[in-house]
């Protein structure tokens, strides 16, 4: 790796907060089980590692409104997912191939 590339290529980060009250979240929405599923997707394709992939869980990231979120670096792409068919998608279109999916796109007004 050269002195100037990330550790990293892609860094995706899911919010799994969990708020008090009632009030909505991403762990209402099977967050952990859409981080889960990335990761073994990722891992099932080999993307995992230095150089390549990394995938994180996340305290609230403050998109909440648009929840359940991830978020994948170094592009600062904020995706909206529903089922494992968008996880799936993620990581094949972008997470693989460097290809946003701009369907999942949260729109950027988006907030909490």
């Amino acid at each position: 790796m050269s002195e100037n590339k990330s550790y990293y290529e892609r860094h995706i980060f899911f919010c799994l907060n969990q708020r008090e009250g009632g009030e909505d979240c991403c762990a209402q929405h099977k967050a952990q089980a859409a981080f889960d599923r990335c990761k073994s997707q990722a891992k099932a394709q080999g993307l995992l590692g230095p150089g390549k992939v990394r995938v994180n869980k996340a305290g609230c990231l403050d998109r909440c409104a648009g929840g359940p979120i991830a978020v994948v670096y170094p592009e600062a792409v904020w995706y909206s997912y529903v089922d494992e068919s968008d996880i799936d998608e993620i990581v094949q279109s972008h997470l693989r191939d460097g290809v946003v999916v701009q369907r999942l796109l949260t729109p950027p007004d988006v907030g909490r």
